[in-house]
């Protein structure tokens, strides 16, 4: 039996990449993404719940986000799940991250001189908003 470990996110970063080099030169940009969603719930206020998820981005991808990231960026990335393992004072703890092989930087920095930049060699993702399902929040069946 085939299986697939694939992720797609648009969201915001948290905050800077926090980035490191290796001694035979790899680098290593581990940032947070925040992806949020909004809906009604049953007595009909606005919730909107946000995830917080771990990206790490290797190699030359590591190098664009060192270079281009910044917290608040919207960004589109692809990857895979991994998760970690380690003993802690007996403890097992577990640490779930999003390997990143493709990132798109959505939209620009106010900063930037460009209005979209890709880092995947792909063409950027429009804006998140142009996704939006044809099913509205009021259809919710709660």
């Amino acid at each position: 039996m085939a299986s697939l470990n694939k992720v797609m996110l648009i969201g915001r970063l948290g905050k800077d990449p926090e980035v490191k080099t290796f001694e035979n030169g790899t680098k290593v940009a581990k940032v947070t993404l925040a992806t949020s969603e909004k809906y009604k719930d049953k007595t009909g206020n606005l919730v909107e719940n946000t995830e917080w998820h771990n990206l790490e981005i290797w190699g030359d991808l590591a190098k664009i986000a060192e270079q281009y990231l910044r917290k608040g960026k919207l960004i589109y990335v692809e990857g895979k799940i991994k998760t970690d393992s380690w003993e802690d004072n007996g403890a097992k703890k577990y640490r779930t991250t999003i390997r990143v092989s493709t990132l798109t930087m959505i939209g620009s920095n106010p900063d930037d001189n460009s209005d979209k930049a890709a880092a995947s060699g792909k063409e950027p993702m429009p804006n998140p908003d142009d996704f939006i399902n044809s099913n509205s929040v009021d259809d919710l069946p709660f």
